[in-house]
């Protein structure tokens, strides 16, 4: 039984081309679209695995929806005089309505349900034409961006303050929580200030009271001191007077 035609409509339908320089990774786009009433289950398969990358390589596409697949080339060197021999193939089912497992659905499915379409690649290498346009177009972008970068070096004093509101904002507060913090170590210097010259002004009276008693004592004790030496000198006195009467009467 032949095997009934490929219901997914596929962009581009028949060559995949891939435009060098093949010294990074080149990506050409397969959009696959889903024209029916039903969900479609879809592999993509190649001849060359190991110089193919595609993702994503499975899946379903939802009726009337489409998906594209991005098929990396891997970086080789060319040779012009090598004829490109890899190949796709885009492999496709109509989903069962009550699929739970893709994979067991693939592995269950009869030969008369699959579709296939096959594509081959291309492989192209810029003309010196086209090298000179690209190079242009190059310096094109590289100007613009340069002009977008002075333009907005150049932007106002005034767009720019707009754009850091927020940050005047902050300083602002922080301005204003340092000249509280200011006045309130004024205030404490002012304080510590007043309990010194109070500490001073005590210290001045307990030293003066102390000098002055002291003054009293020493006071007190030349006159006792003096009061000693008069009682002194009478008591010599009177011992002298008493010798010389002592004499007389004799």
């Amino acid at each position: 039984m032949a095997r009934p035609e490929q219901v997914l409509v596929l962009e581009p339908q028949h060559e995949l081309k891939f435009r060098g320089p093949f010294t990074d990774v080149i990506t050409a786009t397969l959009k696959l679209t889903n024209p029916t009433e039903r969900n479609v289950c879809f592999k993509v398969k190649t001849t060359a695995p190991r110089r193919y990358c595609v993702r994503p390589n499975s899946g379903v596409i939802d009726a009337g929806t489409s998906i594209n697949v991005s098929v990396m080339l891997q970086p080789f060197d060319y040779d012009p005089n090598e004829k490109s021999k890899h190949k796709f193939m885009v492999q496709s089912m109509l989903a069962p309505y009550d699929m739970t497992d893709m994979e067991g659905v693939w592995k269950e499915a009869k030969p008369e349900e699959l579709m296939d379409s096959k594509l081959r690649c291309t492989f192209e290498m810029p003309v010196e034409n086209d090298k000179t346009h690209e190079s242009e177009s190059n310096k094109i972008v590289s100007s613009s961006t340069s002009s977008v970068k002075t333009e907005h070096s150049a932007l106002p004093k005034s767009a720019s303050a707009s754009l850091d509101d927020g940050e005047v904002k902050k300083i602002m507060e922080e301005c204003k929580r340092l000249q509280m913090e200011v006045q309130r170590l004024r205030e404490e210097n002012k304080q510590i200030r007043e309990d010194d010259g109070l500490r001073k002004r005590k210290v001045t009276s307990l030293a003066a009271s102390h000098s002055s008693s002291s003054s009293a004592m020493a006071t007190s004790a030349m006159r006792d001191e003096g009061l000693s030496t008069r009682v002194l000198a009478l008591c010599v006195l009177f011992f002298v007077i008493g010798v010389i009467i002592g004499k007389l009467a004799l």
